[in-house]
């Protein structure tokens, strides 16, 4: 049996070296980094159990591919809980064994990509915590390097989802200010009449509810950052206040009438053209030149597609470690519909999807019936003149991939009430039913489905 595998492997083009007992095997895996082992079960001087956990005590990514002729359930199902990649019953076919052998060497190539993946994500390809290796990003990382160290006022600009937050973070972190607070404030989310005291405080009985004194966060951030996210959202008042404060260095709280003097770094961030709202008069000029001493330019995920698989492995482990979970990777064909995809929500998108994917799929590795239906780029040469692609397309495929992600994103608006999604479509409600049945997306009617009599 040695001879054979040997003879039928080495004609398959690969290097084999063969042994025969389970000690010369230890000391061979142990010496060499071997891609797959393939072990008889039983055999003198040792079970093929015995080889199965030496491997993978010493070289957790090779694959162990055991044979026996006498195969049990529970052997083999012992040999699986043990980590074997399979379980071949003699006698085999050449044709079996070799194709369980190509396998294992992909998994086993999958493995050591994902190896090279993280180291990568730990050197050049990592900034902080953010992930990229395209040229906008690495970019991006020098300058933020360069900038961390002064105490300059910086604008991060991109559009939503692209990781301004963890840009800030990574200046206070890469500064001489990281022992000290960062504080970030979303500008947008705090109506007018409370941010003022939200940033500058407010004292005891300023306004109704104004019950103690209370510091604002340009004082809670004193030594360290503050974070102004969203800033275009401000009011042309607060403009003015914050032109103040950051040129004087001192806050009045609300109701006060003394200054407190505070040593702040302010970063802000936006995803609108800063420029053009200066351009029509709403946003102040002299406080944009305040604030965008140095600009940040955040390009959107789908202008670096290459981040793709760097930023996949970095959620797949973050998440996975989350859940105690032990997920291996991802399927080729997953990965490269992700790549496809545009993400208009960036990278918070493509983080919410691994996320998902890892708490539904059932196996130790994504695949692609574990994500949403993705709007490819295919699809989208129909629509937008991209080109037709030179092999051709799947026109019934791209048709149905984009009529489930309409209709997604339809119930996702509507929040789950299908006739208020069939509205958002333009389509009567059992157009809506037909079409969500044929395409496998039908999870049950809604409470008055039947009272709907619109012709379809």
């Amino acid at each position: 049996m040695r001879e054979f595998l040997r003879i039928a492997l080495t004609r398959a083009g690969h290097e084999v070296t063969v042994v025969d007992s389970p000690s010369t095997a230890a000391s061979e895996y142990t010496a060499r980094d071997f891609d797959v082992v393939i072990t008889d079960l039983k055999m003198a001087g040792g079970s093929g159990l015995d080889v199965l956990d030496g491997v993978k005590s010493a070289r957790a990514h090779t694959q162990v591919v055991v044979v026996t002729a006498f195969a049990t359930p529970e052997t083999a199902i012992a040999a699986m809980k043990r980590g074997a990649y399979d379980y071949l019953t003699k006698p085999f076919k050449v044709d079996e064994i070799g194709v369980v052998v190509e396998r294992a060497l992909e998994k086993r190539a999958l493995l050591r990509d994902n190896v090279e993946l993280r180291a990568e994500l730990q050197g050049r390809f990592r900034l902080d915590r953010l992930v990229g290796k395209s040229p906008p990003m690495q970019r991006m990382f020098e300058l933020v390097r360069r900038v961390a160290p002064a105490k300059t006022s910086v604008l991060i600009a991109g559009e939503s989802g692209t990781g301004k937050e963890l840009v800030a973070r990574a200046l206070h972190h890469l500064s001489p200010r990281a022992d000290r607070p960062f504080v970030a404030v979303n500008c947008g989310a705090i109506p007018d009449a409370l941010l003022e005291s939200e940033l500058f405080g407010h004292v005891r009985g300023a306004f109704t509810g104004a019950h103690a004194d209370k510091p604002g966060l340009f004082s809670a951030a004193d030594g360290g950052t503050l974070l102004l996210d969203e800033i275009g959202e401000l009011s042309p008042q607060m403009q003015v206040k914050l032109l103040r404060v950051l040129q004087e260095r001192k806050v009045k709280r609300v109701g006060g009438v003394t200054e407190d003097e505070v040593d702040v770094r302010v970063v802000t961030a936006t995803n609108r053209d800063l420029d053009a709202e200066v351009e029509r008069g709403a946003f102040r000029r002299d406080l944009f030149y305040r604030l965008n001493v140095i600009e940040v330019q955040l390009p959107p995920l789908r202008t670096r597609r290459e981040d793709v698989p760097l930023l996949v492995d970095h959620f797949i482990r973050k998440h996975a470690a989350a859940m105690g979970r032990t997920l291996t990777g991802i399927d080729p064909d997953a990965l490269a519909a992700l790549v496809d995809y545009d993400f208009p929500g960036n990278v918070r998108e493509l983080e919410n999807l691994i996320e998902r994917a890892a708490t539904l799929e059932p196996t130790d590795r994504i695949t692609r019936a574990s994500l949403p239906p993705l709007t490819t780029r295919v699809a989208r040469t129909h629509s937008g003149g991209e080109g037709f692609p030179d092999d051709g397309v799947d026109l019934e495929r791209i048709v149905a991939d984009v009529e489930r992600d309409l209709i997604a994103r339809a119930l996702e608006r509507a929040k789950g009430v299908r006739k208020t999604a069939a509205k958002l479509l333009g389509i009567s409600f059992r157009s809506l039913r037909y079409r969500l049945a044929k395409l496998g997306l039908d999870a049950g009617a809604d409470a008055d489905d039947d009272k709907d009599n619109t012709p379809t």
